[in-house]
């Protein structure tokens, strides 16, 4: 009888415990930085595996920030391969623009145009800026937990996302203008 059967099982069950609930938000910086639904799917699976393969390297606590960590680099490695990786842009190349004008009374459908115009505004983004946007704003990664998962400083982490969230309104602003344009 194999005596490693229970270290096996044991193991599986805190792998599935630590890491299973992250599924989801796995999927949803993979979709952010691959851009395709299939590409992020085989990026989080591929991701799980390798996670699987090192867990005994898992220091316990939240497995959030460690299989993020381990999606982010699995992401990077298939757009190198790929050679579809956007040219390195920086959110620092940010375009100067005037804010939109604010009028006194807030326009009935501005809101519902931002949450459409929204998605496309960040896909228009670079990959660090998406990244950081998504990990930040959508999954509600705190600082401390932005850097373990981005390998950076957290002075770095905040002004980084400082940069993604001004490149962002820079976008936004750009797709709004096009769409006023159009409409008029």
């Amino acid at each position: 009888m194999d005596e490693s059967a229970p270290e096996s099982v044991f193991a599986s069950v805190a792998f599935a415990q630590a890491l299973l609930p992250h599924r989801d938000a796995a999927y949803n910086l993979a979709r952010w930085l691959m851009r395709h639904d299939h590409d992020a799917e085989d990026c989080v699976q591929d991701a799980y595996l390798r996670a699987y393969a090192a867990f005994g390297r898992f220091r316990g606590g939240d497995g959030r920030p460690w299989l993020l960590a381990i999606v982010r680099n699995v992401c990077y490695t298939r757009l190198r391969q790929s050679r579809r990786q956007e040219p390195l842009a920086s959110i620092d190349e940010i375009e100067h623009s005037q804010p939109l004008e604010n009028p006194s009374g807030e326009v009935p459908w501005a809101r519902a145009v931002a949450r459409e115009l929204l998605p496309a505004a960040m896909e228009r983004l670079p990959t660090e800026a998406r990244e950081i946007l998504v990990l930040h704003e959508i999954e509600g990664c705190p600082y401390k937990e932005l850097a373990s998962i981005l390998d950076l400083p957290i002075g770095t982490v905040m002004s980084r996302l400082a940069r993604a969230r001004i490149r962002l309104q820079y976008e936004l602003q750009q797709l709004l203008r096009k769409d006023l344009s159009h409409g008029m």
